[in-house]
Order: structure tokens, then sequence, then C-alpha cells
């Protein structure tokens, strides 16, 4: 009993950790909250548009994939 507690607060202990570490970005020196930065925008994917196959962006003959629909 008194080791499954033991195991059982450490795993809390290190849940708790973890929350803090995902909190860090968004405080500042002072550890007051500010503005979270935007995430980073996903690159940009092309493909050819005879082939469809993908291919680097700004060649000839290629259009922007369509994004997917967000659920």
């Amino acid at each position: 009993m008194r080791k499954s507690l033991t195991v059982l607060s450490a795993i809390a202990f290190a849940a708790g950790l973890a929350g803090a570490a995902q909190a860090a970005p968004c405080k500042d020196a002072k550890g007051k909250f500010v503005k979270c930065p935007p995430a980073a925008a996903a690159p940009a994917r092309c493909r050819d548009k005879t082939t469809k196959a993908f291919a680097k962006c700004g060649a000839k003959n290629t259009e922007p994939v369509p994004a997917a629909a967000k659920k």
C-alpha cells in the first residue's frame, strides 16, 4: 500500500512539472502571463497540375495543394 502511494505521488508530481513546462512560453521573464506567439504556419506544398504529383513550389505548371478541412 505504501509503495503504491509513493508511486502515485511521483506520477502526480511529474504530471505537474509537465504542465508547468507547457505554460512557460506564455510568461515573460518576471513570471507574468503574456500573449503567446502565434503558431508557425505549415510550409506550403505544391503539386504539378497535369500529373497531380508533388512538386517544388515555383516550378512551371504547379499549383498549391488545397488545405484539408479541419474537424
